[in-house]
């Protein structure tokens, strides 16, 4: 399993159009991708910066991801994001993505 983490600052007041983009049409982006397993979107203490975690059946996929989805991605957050995403890729995991109910 391979993971890429994107940070990325929002625009002042655009929290909301954010979390609508991603449960509308990031999460969709991320699930056509080939090899994409799970996704994980956490936010800063203080609300204006969010992390963006992707988990990636192989190094390949990840880097089809970086290649290929994240440009878009970009352009589909780029009216809401101040500054560029950044991505930081990880080396293979020996984790495994279980699912946790509350």
């Amino acid at each position: 399993m391979y993971a890429r983490k994107v940070s990325l600052c929002l625009k002042s007041e655009s929290g909301s159009q954010f979390l609508q983009k991603i449960e509308h049409d990031v999460v969709p982006l991320f699930r056509k991708q080939q090899g994409f397993l799970d996704q994980l979107i956490l936010p800063s203490t203080h609300g204006k910066m969010f992390y963006v975690y992707t988990f990636w059946e192989s190094h390949e996929d990840a880097e089809k991801y970086d290649r290929t989805t994240l440009p878009a991605l970009s352009r589909l957050l780029a009216a809401i994001v101040d500054g560029a995403l950044r991505v930081h890729p990880f080396a293979g995991s020996q984790g495994r993505l279980s699912n946790v109910s509350p």
